[in-house]
């Protein structure tokens, strides 16, 4: 009689972790549920248990990524000057560098005829706005304590602070000093203060 082999078992974290590095090392065309199992010693089969197909898996992950970047944003409020709540925002958009790549990948998902993905992905469309509304009080408290220019839109600042963090940095400088030189441009633009 022929032995069954036994099931790792696994944790969702740890699929999501998995998915999350096969995402960046490989896109959204490289991405297999082969490459998920080999790296989780599991079968293709156990994911499909769980998963109908990779824009699924792929969707949740980012819906679980996001939401837990949006708990940590909440705690922006705890800080109470723009300059506290600026270096907290930067700190977490930094911490993990692969965000707007996520982001892009999700744009690369095709609609789908599969019902979870597309609820889904009208989630995580949902869920981008919230996280530039959430943030709408930290522009306002920055042009009250006069640090922003008034006559700047909000999705513009936004937009420009969470595209810095994909600057490629060809020259390699160490990655405390491209923090903090973008924190810098950020904060005062290229020109020479007089």
């Amino acid at each position: 009689m022929k032995k069954l082999a036994r099931e790792r078992k696994f944790t969702l974290e740890e699929l999501y972790q998995a998915t999350k590095d096969t995402l960046v090392h490989v896109g959204y065309n490289g991405f297999t549920f082969s490459i998920i199992a080999e790296k989780l010693e599991l079968s293709r089969g156990t994911i499909y248990k769980y998963f109908v197909n990779k824009d699924e898996l792929i969707t949740e992950y980012m819906l679980y990524d996001m939401n837990r970047f949006l708990e940590d944003l909440k705690l922006i409020h705890q800080y109470k000057s723009f300059d506290e709540q600026f270096d907290y925002l930067l700190g977490i958009i930094f911490r993990d560098r692969t965000i707007q790549q996520l982001i892009r990948i999700a744009s690369q998902i095709p609609e789908s005829k599969e019902n979870q993905v597309k609820v889904n992905l009208e989630k995580l469309r949902r869920l981008h706005l919230d996280m530039y509304a959430q943030l709408e009080d930290f522009i306002q408290l920055g042009k009250v304590e006069g640090k922003i220019r008034e006559n700047l839109h909000s999705g513009l600042i936004l937009g420009f602070i969470f595209q810095s963090i994909v600057i490629p940095n060809h020259f390699q400088v160490p990655e405390s000093d491209w923090f903090s030189s973008i924190k810098d441009i950020i904060r005062f633009g290229i020109y020479r203060q007089s």
